[in-house]
């Protein structure tokens, strides 16, 4: 286990170093106006001592080296046009305990809602249950999300005689966006419940229990769902990645001061040094889900092995 932990650990350093190579490349063949806060107004040699003073006439492998120098020591540079100087580190640390508690509450009410329905159509294949979960899986697959977003906004607010805006000390505020960043989770997690409850079904073990006698009831819950659950636990981790990567429009669209519309904010400003630091928290959210998916199948699963048996090749 250790040995396994230790070569996903690298192998997942390993990945986020080519992100962030990638998005530092890339980042720097944009114009450079996204550096300075009032280019209209410099002159040439203006500009080239601030380019100087943030290295970006060094050689791009020596900008990238001293980029991963500063990312090791917790500094991801300065705002350029959203908060000109300020450490983007300390902006990041007002707007992300508000993104991380929405991501949380939606995936909680996406796990509450979603494996419930997922039980109850592989129960009743065919039957109601299962054509209701089918219809609503279909439709969110199948339906831009911004457009029932917008419609749940419309009609939630209007129903529910709830405030437009959010606001963090207003409880009642934080409804419509959770629920909103809920349903595509809810849907993923009632889809392969569904599918994996449904393959355990059809095993021998299974029917060797009906015939036994036990009652299905007992099969579902002590054997079926159980087993069927274990191969959904990668996914809860990174699903709060997926939740959180959702929240940018319901950001933009509730005004929620977060991660997601701050990302917004920045790229129509043109902050290359904002983007590029939200865009590589991203890419660590989504790698450290990813890894701690997998440890988790092989803690709880005991028919994974991390041990490379004899005579395997």
């Amino acid at each position: 286990m250790l040995k396994y932990s230790f070569k996903r650990l690298i192998s997942s350093v390993l990945t986020l170093m080519i992100i962030i190579t990638i998005v530092f490349v890339l980042l720097r063949q944009m114009p450079i106006e996204g550096y300075f806060d009032n280019f209209d107004k410099l002159d040439q040699a203006q500009i080239q001592a601030k380019l100087s003073q943030l290295g970006l006439t060094d050689p791009i492998p020596v900008q990238l080296w001293n980029f991963f120098v500063d990312l090791l020591h917790g500094d991801l540079g300065t705002s350029s046009r959203y908060a000109t100087g300020a450490p983007i580190a300390d902006l990041i640390a007002k707007k992300a305990p508000i993104s991380i508690k929405l991501g949380v509450l939606s995936m909680a009410l996406s796990l509450i809602m979603g494996i419930p329905l997922g039980a109850a159509m592989a129960r009743s294949k065919g039957k109601f249950w299962d054509k209701i979960g089918t219809v609503y899986i279909v439709f969110i697959n199948a339906v831009p999300a911004a457009v029932y977003y917008i419609f749940i906004q419309m009609y939630g607010t209007s129903a529910l005689t709830i405030p437009m805006l959010f606001d963090e000390k207003n409880l009642v505020t934080w409804i419509l966006p959770v629920f909103s960043m809920s349903l595509g989770s809810t849907a993923s997690y009632a889809m392969w419940l569904r599918r994996y409850m449904v393959d355990e079904m059809n095993k021998d073990y299974v029917r060797l229990a009906r015939a036994k006698g036990v009652s299905d009831k007992k099969i579902m819950m002590q054997h079926v769902f159980r087993n069927a659950f274990v191969p959904m636990i990668q996914y809860i981790p990174t699903s709060l990645l997926y939740t959180i990567s959702g929240s940018i429009y319901i950001e933009s669209l509730y005004s929620i001061p977060g991660m997601g519309g701050l990302l917004v904010d920045v790229i129509g400003r043109q902050d290359n040094p904002m983007v590029q630091a939200i865009v590589i928290i991203y890419s660590c959210i989504g790698i450290i889900g990813l890894l701690l998916g997998d440890l988790l199948m092989g803690m709880i699963d005991p028919r994974i092995s991390f041990v490379k048996k004899e005579g395997a090749r």
